[in-house]
């Protein structure tokens, strides 16, 4: 069927209100690489194999990731006219006990991560009440509101991980995909679609944060022919994952984003979505939502039966983090070496095979279908002034709650951390938080109640970057954090200019002088104007934030450098030339854990007596001090 109408789409969404919301029990897994990771494939099986053998009349379907990664396998159930449930932990042994329960009644409360009564619309705001009293069998189950991880969270680029599957057209189009794009080609101009994009305020979710419009406006009035729109999906950030989950949930949105700005810039008919090679579930996604797109005319000639020609192809990388630079990831599409190039020349301007080329990530592109729906004006009206709209974060590290959260610009760290992350683990003190990736900064406790948003961000030396945030506990070094961040873009350099080439391994060795306690205090001068003069000469924005952790670190953490220098002793405990280890004899109850979990055998003592560490056989490997309960075994 191709789609050429109002009409059309309305047809599309009845069937998938359908799929949605069916008149039998609806079981939906949730398979992203995530739930992947923790079983969902096992329990996917498991769910429907005990179906089959108990005669539960039900569906039993793949869905993205709902976010909350740590509760994975997330299984969320709709029982028509009773309730929406989420499980967590669902492992395959758990499965057939909650396909027992569904069928019986009796579910297991223990098992439920929240229940939701009812869902709003993102697109129109109508709300649609599930049926269920409050008071019902679930009462005593809190609402997905009440649970404090998604309490503060404004799903908007999220909308539809974990409620769809990814890759069927009428599900997506049922929760209100492709209208915008027929509202953009049917009664805008581009010009117009333009304009609300500019009103928006929608700044580029993948860096410095660009503002979309202008990027866009600049494209459109640039000479030359043809014109390319770009998805950059490479994200190399360690620990950051938020592009890989919405290509993997909700893939459509993405591509309808494209298709809109390809539109909106003009004279072009030909878009690429660069995917690193690491992604291979994304890529199935993406390639499959493709080939519907062009099933139903939403991709090719005559899109929506307006005369409007476009179409979009996937280009693999090969994992070099430099190549989510722009530059480097033109010259990359091209079939050239990725490495940047000089920016005096904008690639709005002259970008991919020379040509005016628009880029941005799969979050910003990902917002476009709202912003035409619902106008520039709503999302302004969502967020900061200057940073309007959400964002999506992976929240990862030393912290209670990890996983997918999106938030209101201008939302505190603080909120994020403790509210929606529940805080440090273990009755540890919280120490740093890192955003923006490998280039972003180490920001204290002082700076807890900050906004987050571009510009505070930038201020406080650090970055919004793409959406990683690291959580660091007490038991953190950050001359070693430095470190390891500093070896990391050390390696991913490509090497082609000599700030970054060298004044990055420059300044890794200086580190790793003083993580041997071979440092002098002279050497902080030194890394602070090294990393000044990189920041100001390096050729991409890989090399000129690459000085960002150590720049942070030594601003907020300089008495922590001071004190590997000076004492020759590591705070955190982590650098092993700098710390050694003991058992404080009066708090030591001879449990013998630490014996047992010593690699090197050189913990001596008998059951209920003190224990002792023979200190030249000891390998640092910090074992008996995570094992012991009792605080017996200092690190000094």
């Amino acid at each position: 069927m191709r789609i050429t109408s109002a009409q059309d789409l309305d047809t599309l969404k009845a069937e998938g209100l359908k799929r949605l919301y069916p008149p039998r029990v609806k079981i939906m897994v949730g398979a992203a690489t995530c739930g992947v990771a923790n079983g969902a494939n096992e329990t996917l099986l498991a769910l429907t194999s005990a179906a089959q053998n108990e005669g539960l009349d039900a569906v039993v379907e793949r869905t993205g990731c709902v976010g909350f990664c740590q509760a994975e396998p997330l299984v969320d159930v709709w029982l028509p006219g009773k309730a929406r449930l989420m499980f967590k932990k669902v492992t395959d042994k758990v499965a057939p006990a909650v396909v027992q329960g569904l069928k019986t009644g009796d579910i297991k409360k223990g098992l439920l991560l929240y229940k939701m009564m009812g869902e709003k619309d993102v697109f129109t705001d109508e709300y649609r009440d599930y049926g269920f009293p409050a008071d019902g069998a679930f009462a005593d189950v809190p609402t997905d509101h009440d649970v404090p991880f998604f309490g503060k969270q404004l799903k908007l680029a999220l909308r539809n991980c974990g409620y769809i599957n990814p890759t069927n057209l009428e599900e997506y189009v049922a929760r209100g995909g492709f209208y915008a794009l027929h509202r953009a080609l049917t009664q805008l101009k581009p010009e117009e679609v333009l304009e609300q994009v500019k009103e928006s305020g929608l700044r580029g979710r993948g860096g410095g944060g660009f503002l979309t419009g202008r990027k866009w406006a600049t494209a459109r009035k640039a000479a030359g022919k043809p014109k390319y729109v770009i998805c950059n999906a490479d994200e190399g950030d360690p620990g950051a994952y938020m592009d890989r989950s919405i290509l993997e949930g909700d893939p459509y949105s993405v591509l309808e984003g494209m298709v809109i700005g390809a539109y909106a810039v003009g004279d072009c008919d030909t878009g690429y979505i660069y995917v690193r090679h690491e992604y291979p579930k994304a890529l199935d996604m993406l390639q499959a939502a493709l080939e519907t797109m062009r099933e139903h005319g939403l991709l090719g000639d005559d899109i929506m039966g307006t005369g409007f020609k476009f179409d979009l192809k996937i280009s693999r990388g090969g994992g070099a983090f430099v190549c989510g630079e722009s530059t480097a990831l033109m010259a990359s599409i091209e079939g050239k070496r990725g490495e940047p190039r000089a920016k005096y020349i904008h690639t709005v301007e002259v970008g991919l095979f020379g040509q005016p080329t628009v880029l941005n990530n799969v979050e910003t592109w990902n917002n476009i279908p709202l912003i035409v729906a619902r106008g520039g004006a709503w999302f302004k009206g969502i967020g900061a002034p200057k940073s309007t709209g959400t964002k999506v974060f992976s929240l990862v590290g030393k912290i209670s709650r990890t996983g997918l959260v999106e938030i209101p610009m201008g939302i505190s760290l603080r909120e994020i951390i403790y509210d929606i992350g529940g805080g440090i683990p273990k009755k540890k003190k919280f120490k740093a938080v890192q955003t923006g990736g490998p280039s972003g900064g180490c920001l204290p406790d002082a700076r807890l109640d900050m906004r987050v948003d571009f510009d505070e961000l930038t201020k406080a030396g650090s970055m919004m970057g793409s959406g990683g945030m690291i959580v660091m506990d007490e038991d953190t070094c950050m001359v070693d954090v430095a470190r390891y961040f500093l070896h990391f873009l050390m390696e991913e350099s490509c090497g082609k200019c000599t700030p970054c080439r060298e004044g990055v391994k420059a300044m890794h060795d200086v580190l790793v002088r003083i993580t041997k306690g071979q440092g002098r205090e002279e050497d902080l001068t030194t890394l602070e104007e090294m990393g000044k003069v990189i920041q100001r000469t390096s050729l991409c924005g890989l090399g000129q934030s690459a000085p960002n952790p150590l720049l942070s670190t030594l601003q907020y953490f300089r008495d922590e450098y001071l004190t590997h220098i000076r004492d020759k002793k590591c705070p955190g405990g982590v650098c092993k030339a700098l710390i050694t280890y003991s058992i404080d004899a009066a708090a030591c109850t001879g449990c013998q854990l630490c014996a047992r979990d010593c690699p090197e055998d050189c913990i001596a003592g008998e059951k209920k007596q003190v224990h002792v560490i023979d200190a030249t056989k000891c390998v640092k490997c910090n074992a008996c001090y995570e094992v012991c309960n009792f605080g017996a075994v200092r690190r000094q």
